[in-house]
């Protein structure tokens, strides 16, 4: 904890009232060096209290930066870190059956980002989650964004790990910079290709042909475009189905997880429901991408984006990052569904 620093008290149960307020205070916390009390840890929950991948995302931040932390326990509804310096380093964790190595990454990614040397993170637990985002996602879609930024992020995916047996584990080198850069996206410009990809584990491969053959019938998509693929390694079983859309400007991927007593077809529908609102509204950034985008500009330069109507998730963002830093931000409806977000001047 630096000197002088003032604690500050986050209340766990505004906003979304998950998971995200505990790991975003804590990414908030490394990179300003301010110690922060919550309470009330993930009160809108059916089981509130921490979980063992929030304590993960704990002990991660609590290895980065030295942090004396009380109350990291599981069932926990308070907790108290107080950080150090953020020291680069070869860190591993293990989140634990299908805890989610993406979350506890995006954790400490943007305090690595900012060390004084390179950093090098192996994690092992879910690398395809429903309620956070997958490998492909982190990958594809907001690492590109995030190294416009300035930093070098090389990730790599060496084993899949699906809910709820997990066994994944994933690989990233970070390059750091001195400080993070604007972001502006305004307009995505054309669309220059889309994709789906249907992926099972230790399931028929029946299942992805019968997800994509729904996805090229809403979306238009041209069968060059469709790939079906069967994972070998994985520990348990799984089913995830991605449509991805390349634009001029940005990526974006959305993602639906196959799930008992659930149709493929069924599943299929929700992710090109979600792809085709995104693809009519002409907007750059989706949904998800927004709340992610939030933290690493107003740690940086800012900028601006636009996307559709903010969720909880990216209110909750707003609120918290104002709590840690003093950087303007404006949301505002520009109407036909769009909205922008201004951060910084």
């Amino acid at each position: 904890m630096r000197e002088g620093m003032t604690m500050v008290l986050v209340d766990g149960s505004h906003g979304e009232g998950g998971g995200q307020i505990l790991r975003s205070a804590l990414t908030l916390s490394m990179v300003t060096g301010m110690p922060f009390k919550m309470v009330n840890i993930r009160a809108n929950r059916k089981r509130p209290g921490l979980m063992r991948q929030h304590l993960t995302a704990v002990t991660a931040a609590e290895a980065v930066c030295g942090a004396h932390v009380e109350g990291a326990a599981v069932g926990s509804t308070e907790l108290t870190f107080r950080p150090g310096p953020v020291q680069p380093g070869d860190f591993h964790f293990s989140v634990g059956t299908a805890g989610s190595t993406t979350l506890v990454l995006q954790t400490v990614l943007p305090a690595l980002s900012l060390a004084h040397a390179p950093s090098f993170v192996t994690l092992e637990g879910g690398t395809h989650n429903p309620m956070s985002p997958p490998f492909d996602f982190l990958d594809r879609a907001f690492l590109p964004l995030f190294q416009q930024m300035g930093p070098r992020v090389e990730a790599r995916l060496e084993r899949c790990g699906f809910y709820p047996a997990g066994g994944g584990k994933i690989r990233v080198a970070i390059g750091p910079t001195p400080r993070l850069g604007r972001l502006d996206l305004l307009e995505r410009g054309d669309v220059r290709a889309k994709r789906a990809i249907a992926i099972v584990s230790a399931l028929p491969k029946e299942i992805a042909e019968r997800e994509l053959r729904v996805l090229e019938s809403i979306l238009s998509l041209d069968p060059s475009c469709l790939r079906a693929e069967e994972v070998r390694h994985a520990v348990g079983p799984g089913n995830v189905v991605s449509v991805e859309v390349e634009t001029e400007q940005i990526t974006e991927i959305f993602v639906g997880f196959g799930r008992r007593g659930t149709l493929a077809e069924e599943v299929a529908r929700e992710v090109a429901s979600e792809a085709k609102e995104y693809l009519d509204s002409g907007v750059p950034v989706g949904r998800h991408l927004a709340d992610q985008l939030v933290i690493p500009m107003a740690m940086g330069s800012g900028g601006s984006f636009r996307t559709l109507e903010p969720t909880p998730h990216t209110w909750s963002q707003i609120a918290l990052v104002k709590q840690f830093l003093e950087v303007p931000i404006e949301v505002r409806s520009m109407g036909d569904g769009q909205w922008e977000i201004r951060i910084g001047d």
